[in-house]
């Protein structure tokens, strides 16, 4: 099992594949066309869904009331980093029939793949945190449901997960894509009755030096970053494009690569555009209302109805969120899956994987919530952003190693250009992750 010519450069033969039970499912038409294009439309949709979950609620909302539309090109800056880290994921995954967590595994020495599979674990638990907090959130603001009574009913998520899957995985994509349109819908309404400055919208993605001269700015647009950029969506993506069923000859796979990889394009444009209306709409409401910093979501809907003079946008916006948390949740179960399975070849049924991965982080969730309350809950939804800023490296520098490495990949190995990108995106998120370490051990 160790390295020989057949083994393509990894230490160890490749096993089951990624997700079993889903690998494969969907046929992809040989055929050039839009069925082939429709065919691949969906996974790119699953992992938008983390660039606009609870945590980005949090920072986008701060960085809007607080410095206007000024923070539109870090959001520009992060988007476009994950469009290139998720186009490596597609490479990889179709390229080695591997995801991210079974190439670690088949690549690195045992001990060092089991420190991965703990970092991923907590990176995927930090996740799950903020999901389950946004969620409860949003159930407390819709229904007036008790914050530690909203925590425990998100579980309930697990068995609509299991239900869908058992239907087909294209019935999860269609969950997911409806939820985005419903989102779509409550921002888009939202904005129109805040009515921004668009000429200010436009500048605000231009790249300003502001940014670098202000410590407070700096801080925000570190974070909007590190919460833009999540750990567990790189082991995701690289497994659920393995369920399309595609011509595995090398020019197959080359189609395949080039299709998925306009899937997540398009899809994190799309995501690019939510978070967008997120800073936009506090900016126009907050900032230019001049309610000062707001960065806790249950403020932010407190507040909205007063400065947009409609009832009706508070409404809108707890529905937005909810749905945020459910998309947010079901990826983050089924990333779970694909890391606990890739580093250990550990099969789990899969209802028993996704109750583990949601009950480890309901616990903290729920003691939280029930001892400090929303104020309590808002600090843990920062606290999960900082531990998965911390752990991205660990998933981003063996990404871009393994596909750069034509042992490993053949012929379908990164373009130059592209592994140069990546590497340049990996150390400045290192920077940025080396600048808050620093900031939190002198207490700046």
């Amino acid at each position: 099992m160790l390295d020989d010519v057949s083994s393509g450069g990894w230490r160890l033969e490749r096993g089951d594949p990624a997700l079993s039970e889903v690998h494969g499912s969907i046929s992809v038409p040989k055929q050039a066309g839009l069925r082939r294009i429709f065919a691949f439309l969906g996974p790119g949709f699953l992992v938008a869904t983390g660039y606009m979950d609870p945590g980005n609620w949090a920072t986008s909302l701060a960085g809007g009331s607080k410095f206007g539309y000024a923070l539109l090109t870090v959001a520009l800056l992060s988007n476009m980093i994950a469009i290139l880290l998720q186009a490596l994921c597609s490479r990889l995954g179709i390229a080695s029939g591997r995801d991210l967590a079974q190439a670690c595994r088949d690549a690195f020495p045992r001990p060092v793949a089991f420190v991965l599979w703990l970092l991923a674990e907590a990176a995927i638990c930090a996740t799950d945190l903020a999901e389950v907090i946004g969620t409860a959130i949003g159930l407390n603001l819709l229904f007036g449901l008790p914050l530690e009574i909203g925590v425990v009913v998100t579980a309930l998520d697990v068995f609509l997960i299991l239900w869908l899957q058992r239907l087909g995985f294209r019935w999860v994509e269609a969950m997911v894509v409806g939820m985005l349109a419903i989102i779509t819908l409550c921002f888009g309404v939202q904005i129109a009755l805040a009515d921004p400055d668009w000429g200010a919208v436009i500048r605000g993605f231009a790249p300003t030096t502001e940014i670098l001269r202000n410590p407070d700015m700096l801080y925000l647009a570190l974070g909007i970053l590190g919460a833009t950029v999540m750990p567990h969506n790189l082991y995701l993506h690289s497994a659920i494009v393995q369920t399309r069923r595609h011509d595995g000859t090398l020019e197959g796979k080359r189609v395949a690569i080039r299709l998925a990889t306009f899937d997540s394009t398009f899809a994190l444009m799309f995501a690019l555009t939510i978070n967008a209306s997120i800073l936009i709409l506090a900016a126009s409401a907050f900032h230019a209302g001049g309610a000062g910093e707001v960065a806790d979501l249950g403020k932010a809907h407190e507040l909205l109805n007063p400065l947009l003079g409609s009832a009706l946008a508070p409404t809108l916006f707890a529905v937005a969120l909810l749905c945020c948390g459910l998309n947010s949740t079901v990826t983050a179960t089924i990333a779970g899956q694909a890391v606990m399975e890739g580093f250990l070849r550990l099969r789990l049924q899969p209802w028993l994987r996704r109750l583990i991965t949601r009950v480890i982080a309901i616990v903290p969730a729920a003691l939280v919530t029930i001892a400090y309350g929303e104020q309590g809950a808002g600090a843990l939804l920062i606290f999960s952003q900082v531990i998965l800023s911390l752990q991205l490296p660990f998933a981003i520098v063996p990404l871009v190693l393994f596909t750069a490495d034509r042992r490993k990949m053949g012929a379908l190995v990164a373009p130059r250009w592209q592994t140069v990108l990546a590497a340049l995106a990996a150390a400045l998120i290192i920077a940025l992750n080396a600048k808050l370490l620093v900031d939190l051990v002198t207490g700046s």
